[in-house]
């Protein structure tokens, strides 16, 4: 009778698996995504061989083994992509995946084997790999300020505003180099600049001397034929 009792227990253990927790690890596509897997060891007699494979842990072994490690180093490997960048001699045996791809996703079991029956490690990880998102940033502005140390001789503080994406210099508006003194210069000045007819100071002065010139050049012959007349 007892017997017959440890023979269905063995039997419902083999059919139905252990119960194993289940894990969400995230990951972006392109990156490296890590599944964490430990086990205990304490001495060399407890470095034991593992498996990581594809779907749930089985009643045995891995289902879609894509890598096999005697506790030592890696044995048996079906893609370059997947590692095991732990210390083994430590118990670190977690699942590295480089360059993730969406088709990464999906559930992976990590199989310990622990000396015993039905002592083995189990842990079942569902793995979502998803896109970068792109983002579209608007310009901004932000302002970083800077102040001396405290106890400097010398404090002084300053900030300094940058825009993003940058502004070319046609445009940037142009500002009078200083303000008027009052509304009437203002107006004068901005009436000179916009009347062609004002010449500069310097043009004035020349025009004034070649019309003093034009008029000694006409004066001295009526002046000199006077004289020799006289």
């Amino acid at each position: 009778m007892p017997s017959y009792f440890c023979l269905n227990w063995v039997l419902l253990i083999l059919f139905t698996g252990s119960t194993v927790s289940e894990s969400l690890v995230e990951g972006t596509v392109g990156q490296t995504v890590t599944l964490p897997c430990f086990y205990n060891v304490k001495n060399k007699q407890d470095i034991t061989s593992m498996c990581w494979g594809r779907d749930k842990c089985p009643s045995s072994k891995c289902s879609q083994t894509i890598i096999w490690t005697d506790g030592w180093k890696v044995t048996e490997q079906s893609s370059s992509r997947y590692k095991l960048k732990g210390n083994l001699q430590n118990g670190d045996v977690s699942l590295t995946i480089v360059n993730a791809v969406e088709a990464d996703s999906g559930i992976y079991c990590c199989r310990v084997e622990i000396p015993g029956l039905f002592n083995d490690q189990l842990n079942n990880y569902n793995v979502v790999i998803k896109k970068a998102r792109i983002s579209t940033a608007s310009p901004h502005t932000y302002t970083s300020a800077q102040t001396s140390a405290p106890g400097s001789t010398n404090e002084s503080s300053f900030t300094i505003t940058r825009t993003w994406p940058p502004v070319s210099a046609s445009e940037v508006p142009q500002t009078a180099p200083g303000p008027c003194s009052n509304a009437s210069d203002c107006w004068d000045v901005t009436s000179n600049m916009q009347n062609p007819s004002v010449s500069r100071p310097s043009e004035q002065y020349s025009e004034n001397w070649l019309y003093i010139g034009i008029g000694l050049c006409v004066a001295l012959p009526v002046i000199l034929s006077l004289a020799l007349f006289i």
